[in-house]
């Protein structure tokens, strides 16, 4: 981090989220002066994250009554191992502050693994409402399932995929992996029926997002979602960020979304951050103060689980295909684009958090290694033709054709000289994904191999789902890609104006053109859940038929099972 950029971060170390400790089996008493005397109210339910073996965040956010003009209020918590608090095995007063919007969060200490807990928050005259959450297992575990979220935006549509996840008794333990709110005013990005369903942005919250007040009303928008709401309540998140908690494709030093005169771009990601601290159930494995967000998670000998940033910390500016393609002749820079995709020093995770993560699972003693990241890791090299004039709307029907070419290969045909160049000349579709980083991502893949493990990568960031075979460029399969679809933010069915049909026409043809695809969905919201057992891993994809009314539900799902 070059000393600018050290300066723009700091700046808002003084205001950094307060994480208040307690150890189990401590308790306050119930006297007078152990007793709120603030009245609040609990504005936005209760939250809880970051679980370990022996602790787990609570979180909640406490607005002292209207017109008192408090800047804080004292807030007692309890932890308890039943539902009706006859059993509170620890407490603790803590304080709401202004100067971190009201929220609180309690680093609960000294608790047992593998344990289901109940915690609340009280205020002089107010309850929050109880929420559930459970710590990590240890030493033998036969099992952990996952729900994985990506991509919620709330003029797109009501969370739904959420709202069903927190009926799921099957999950432990929730995922997500980015894009939890989105930085656009409501006007643009997925706005087309947000006025129809009530999902419009207030007058005070209707621009796109520069500063902390701003980023800190979005995040209390999000969190009036009944879905967001029941899953926060019911279940502990594991979260990181992508590019939308602070804007579009954000890189190390900059972002596409953040133009000259859009103020400094610093101290935007700096007021994003801290509202991301503030507001996410997360404990900062470098403080507060810190971009670094990566971490370790271990449920027992059977699974380590790395969240990863390959958005914010250390990633390199996108390549773009336009900046090679000459104005006047259309003519494309080969070479200089090649040299540059295949520039050594060019990364997402950058060198520390490579072989962080290198020597993190190299000292596994786990049986799984699951990443869980954003951003799609296999070889999405989709046909050159599509990139050559080709009308958006008209790619559908030319993926079409391509597809019965292979098809016909398949079943034995001798193809044309012309055919064959259809089909095999292929590029990346996507230079923002890891296709756009190939060089490091040998590295990564390769750091896969060398651990002999079964190894699933998770990813969002699309808004669609994907399962991919992870190989070297030699062919070599090393893992096994699973992407989950996004909550509600349109998907590729959006981008090239396709019906559900032709959606699915595409899902069927792309995995023969595409070599290490497997399976895509390309025009449905949902989730994504994953089991994994001793010699298993089941992920499942479930699909909603509605996110515009509150009446959505799954009603087809999709799985895959794989061998340790």
């Amino acid at each position: 981090m070059d000393r600018r950029s050290f300066i723009k971060l700091s700046s808002f170390a003084g205001a950094s989220v307060a994480v208040s400790t307690g150890l189990a089996g401590c308790t306050v008493s119930n006297s007078a002066n152990n007793s709120p005397k603030t009245d609040a109210q609990f504005t936005h339910g209760v939250a809880s994250g970051d679980p370990l073996k022996d602790a787990v965040i609570i979180w909640t956010r406490a607005l002292p009554a209207q017109g008192t003009g408090i800047v804080k209020a004292d807030i007692l918590w309890e932890m308890a191992s039943d539902a009706d608090f006859s059993d509170v095995v620890s407490s603790g007063m803590v304080e709401a502050k202004a100067t971190h919007d009201f929220t609180v969060k309690v680093d609960v200490k000294g608790l047992s693994p593998a344990r289901r807990y109940f915690y609340r928050f009280k205020s002089a005259n107010n309850t929050s409402p109880v929420g559930e959450t459970r710590t990590l297992p240890e030493a033998d575990v036969s099992n952990v399932t996952f729900g994985i979220f990506s991509c919620s935006n709330y003029p797109a549509g009501f969370f739904t995929p959420y709202m069903e996840a927190a009926k799921d008794n099957n999950i432990d333990y929730v995922l997500h992996l980015g894009d939890y709110i989105y930085e656009y005013d409501g006007k643009g990005y997925a706005t087309e029926h947000a006025k129809e369903i009530g999902r419009t942005f207030a007058p005070d919250n209707d621009t796109e997002l520069y500063t902390l007040t701003d980023y800190r009303n979005r995040y209390a928008l999000y969190r009036t979602d009944e879905g967001l709401l029941a899953l926060h309540q019911n279940k502990p998140f594991i979260v990181v960020w992508d590019d939308h908690e602070i804007t579009n494709d954000t890189y190390k030093d900059g972002a596409e979304n953040h133009q000259a005169d859009e103020g400094d771009f610093y101290e935007r990601r700096a007021a994003a951050v801290q509202a991301y601290y503030e507001w996410l159930p997360i404990r900062p494995p470098f403080g507060t103060e810190r971009l670094e967000i990566y971490r370790q998670f271990t449920f027992g000998n059977l699974l380590d689980l790395y969240m990863l940033d390959t958005r914010v910390l250390a990633r390199d500016k996108q390549l773009e295909y336009a900046n090679y393609r000459d104005a006047e002749t259309k003519a494309f820079d080969q070479a200089g684009f090649m040299k540059d995709i295949s520039n050594p020093k060019r990364g997402l995770l950058g060198e520390t958090q490579r072989n962080w993560l290198h020597t993190s699972m190299q000292q596994s003693q786990a049986k799984w290694q699951v990443l869980g990241q954003q951003l799609l890791i296999g070889r999405m090299l989709f046909p050159v033709s599509i990139f050559n004039g080709v009308k958006r709307e008209e790619i559908p029907a030319h993926v079409h054709q391509l597809a019965n070419i292979k098809r016909k290969q398949m079943q034995g045909a001798t193809l044309s000289e012309q055919e064959l160049a259809l089909i095999n000349t292929v590029m990346p579709y996507n230079l923002d994904a890891w296709d756009g980083y190939p060089v490091e991502r040998e590295q990564v893949l390769m750091q896969l191999k060398t651990i002999g493990k079964p190894v699933i990568a998770l990813a969002g960031d699309t808004h669609n789902a994907w399962h991919n075979k992870l190989t070297l460029k030699d062919g070599t399969e090393v893992g096994v890609e699973l992407a989950t679809p996004g909550v509600t933010s349109p998907g590729m069915e959006h981008y090239l104006n396709m019906d559900d049909e032709m959606a699915e026409t595409l899902a069927d043809d792309l995995p023969l053109l595409i070599e290490d695809l497997q399976y895509c969905n390309l025009h449905q919201r949902g989730f994504m859940t994953l089991t994994v057992t001793e010699n298993t891993a089941k992920a499942t994809w479930h699909y909603v038929d509605a996110i515009l009314t509150k009446t959505g539900k799954v009603v087809n799902t999709h799985s895959y099972e794989m061998k340790a």
